[in-house]
């Protein structure tokens, strides 16, 4: 599947759809790939400069293809959206897949993204429909917009808030220095300090703010209107001036609930917490996430309720060390999942986002598994297990891998064995085989039907691994 552009050109609002690992050129340059216009591309190849020699994986890559410059997308998802307007959408690679293709590499990338924290209050089903006909950043600020709403239909709260100010009628109780200093000579003026119950809070000055910064960016009318009729109805609410402290200020309290959707967009808008938001003098709007990471909260939560009770599954464990160095524990070991029962651990469990190939047998190809891999699995194993037990690798279902490989063991850790097993993005669960030692331990796998699964008919994809 080609990568789609909405509308040619640099214009604001202009749009270009790729996936993971796409190659761009700039319009005119003769690249055979997606192209964009030449100022955006040049905002590219600043983001990549920008990212050079950093230890974090950058979300973009300066490469030479065909003797000319282009930038290619690594594996982050989301979308870019340069100073002028322009938008990248970057999509799942699953979305190269002729079932679904990009609507329903969106659709998947919505659910992924339900499962990350921070982002858990998407309303999955309203957010696909908005997605089949809108782009994703706006579809992100539909989101803010309707959550305020909500708020609004109920009413803003108000609360008690002490004010000082020098008025013609008094209020409170006076100041006798600030009223000696100001009004000796006027009798007619009371500098008092007063509870004065007003919309001016914390909460109300965030969601005000974050109204206004989106307000230009939005492209759809519908979402214009809605959120001018919402600027409106904050319009006594001044804005924040201290963004930060007016957060360490937010009191989500009894009857306040209702508000916490609504500031989780409004902190993401107001202080960019996309994990590769823009920077610099370039800084524009972008919502950019690691393919690793929302695999990983996918599998995560879906996982869980594959567990039969009473195991149940740990996220990001930290209690062991690689190493001890004097009276120090160096290079803690963190997996990406435990499952356990009671207090004991029983299985390791790592994912990864990558496409492995069953065809792909022997030394030298060796399926598309990474050595590092193994040894992190083994690593695991022998702190959390004991050196006795079943770690586990989870890789995506495709067609090139519907099913989990055969078991490895370690030479010199006879009691470890490790897996390489299948997650199903349809289904929603792990392909667990049956005379597995742990597969008492998960509910049955649902097979999709391999025209169904997002990961059908990928073997395209094996060469952007």
């Amino acid at each position: 599947m080609r990568p789609q552009s909405s509308r040619p050109g640099g214009a604001s609002g202009a749009q270009l759809q790729v996936f993971e690992y796409d190659v761009l050129f700039a319009q005119g340059s003769g690249g055979a790939g997606p192209s964009v216009p030449a100022e955006v591309f040049a905002w590219l190849e600043s983001a990549c400069l920008r990212t050079a020699g950093q230890d974090e994986t950058p979300w973009l890559k300066l490469i030479q293809r065909g003797g000319r410059r282009a930038v290619q997308v690594m594996n982050y998802v989301g979308v870019m959206r340069s100073p002028g307007g322009y938008q990248i959408e970057v999509l799942p690679k699953t979305g190269r897949a002729n079932e679904g293709g990009a609507a329903g590499a969106r659709q998947l990338l919505i659910d992924m993204l339900c499962c990350l924290n921070g982002f858990r209050h998407i309303q999955t089903g309203r957010a696909k429909l908005a997605a089949a006909r809108m782009p994703l950043l706006e579809v992100f600020m539909a989101e803010f917009l309707l959550s305020v709403e909500q708020i609004v239909k109920r009413g803003l709260r108000s609360d008690y808030s002490t004010r000082q100010d020098n008025l013609q009628a008094l209020r409170g109780k006076i100041l006798i220095s600030q009223q000696l200093r100001h009004n000796l000579t006027r009798a007619d003026r009371f500098f008092t300090e007063h509870d004065e119950f007003s919309s001016n809070r914390p909460e109300n000055r965030l969601l005000h703010t974050a109204l206004r910064k989106i307000l230009p960016l939005l492209v759809s009318q519908e979402n214009q209107r809605l959120a001018r009729e919402l600027s409106f109805i904050f319009a006594e609410v001044p804005q924040s001036t201290q963004i930060q402290l007016d957060f360490r200020r937010v009191r989500l309290t009894r009857g306040m609930s209702n508000y916490a959707d609504a500031l989780a967009w409004a902190e993401l808008i107001l202080n960019e917490l996309s994990p590769v938001s823009g920077s610099g003098s370039h800084r524009a709007p972008s919502l950019l996430f690691p393919m690793e990471r929302l695999f990983e909260a996918f599998v995560a939560k879906h996982l869980s309720r594959q567990l039969r009770k009473p195991n149940f599954l740990k996220t990001q464990a930290r209690s062991h060390h690689l190493v001890r160095h004097g009276a120090q524990d160096w290079f803690r070991l963190k997996p990406d999942l435990l499952v356990r029962e009671s207090m004991t651990d029983l299985l390791v469990l790592d994912t990864k986002w990558k496409l492995l190939d069953r065809n792909k047998t022997g030394a030298t190809h060796k399926y598309g598994l990474a050595q590092v891999d193994f040894y992190q699995l083994l690593a695991y194993g022998q702190s959390y297990l004991d050196s006795k037990g079943d770690v586990i690798l989870i890789y995506p279902l495709t067609d090139l891998f519907d099913t989990g490989l055969p078991v490895f063991s370690f030479p010199k850790t006879e009691g470890l064995r490790l897996w390489v097993l299948p997650f199903c993005l349809q289904s929603r669960t792990l392909a667990v085989p049956a005379d597995a030692p742990f597969a008492a331990h998960f509910e049955p796998h649902i097979s999709a039907r391999p025209a169904d699964h997002p990961g059908a008919s990928l073997k395209v994809m094996q060469q952007y691994d």
